[in-house]
């Protein structure tokens, strides 16, 4: 394929990514052309390599994250993007970090072992904002008396921390206990820039936390 086709297929991408607001898969690229002009994997694989390579040394960047390809803004630019929008962050309890964090270390885990290992009980409007915002799921229960649901993260928990697998998060003997686990994710989460609307009320987790809400990052 020649260069002009190749640039030609690179921007029809880049308008398509910052027109979806949503990550978008390779396959999914492909099928905004028609058939006969439709580029083969490898040339829209290598593509993406020329629009990564593009935004080097500009105020945003292509991801690869668990759910495909996405423009975002880079998280250096988070301060200053961050003044356009009036809501701030959500700040969220240490006891929903710690819940989440356990989940993501331990999957699949119960609540009763969440509770085990932290000593406390955890409240089920936590569990409930956790499902909510689609960051665990339920997948099984343990077969022991009651059979407690099992709880693991989710494809979108690992969009939201710009994640491709878990395999991408620090090594649990890196991490002292479960609150620099819970600040590592709160960084995370500060460092978030929602390009949509600001305003979306999504309510409290059930501790003593901010119930502002948590944008993301997509750039459209």
């Amino acid at each position: 394929m020649n260069e002009e086709n190749l640039r030609k297929i690179q921007a029809i991408t880049e308008a398509a990514l910052l027109a979806a607001g949503k990550p978008l898969t390779v396959d999914q690229l492909r099928d905004l052309f028609e058939e006969g002009e439709r580029p083969a994997r490898q040339v829209m694989e290598h593509v993406l390599v020329l629009l990564e390579q593009s935004c080097q040394g500009r105020g945003f960047e292509l991801k690869k994250i668990a759910s495909g390809y996405r423009l975002q803004v880079r998280e250096e630019f988070a301060p200053w993007v961050g003044r356009l929008f009036e809501e701030k962050p959500q700040r969220y309890s240490r006891a929903l970090l710690e819940t989440l964090a356990l989940v993501a270390y331990r999957q699949p885990i119960t609540r009763g072992e969440i509770e085990d290992i932290r000593g406390v009980t955890v409240s089920s409007n936590i569990v409930r904002t956790l499902l909510e915002r689609e960051w665990v799921r339920v997948v099984g229960h343990r077969d022991v008396p009651g059979r407690p649901a099992m709880y693991a993260t989710t494809r979108q928990f690992l969009d939201y921390f710009n994640l491709e697998g878990l395999d991408q998060m620090p090594p649990l003997s890196e991490i002292r206990d479960l609150e620099e686990i819970g600040r590592e994710i709160e960084k995370n989460m500060q460092a978030e820039i929602e390009f949509e609307s600001p305003a979306r009320n999504t309510g409290d987790d059930g501790d003593d936390s901010n119930p502002d809400n948590a944008p993301g990052q997509t750039l459209h």
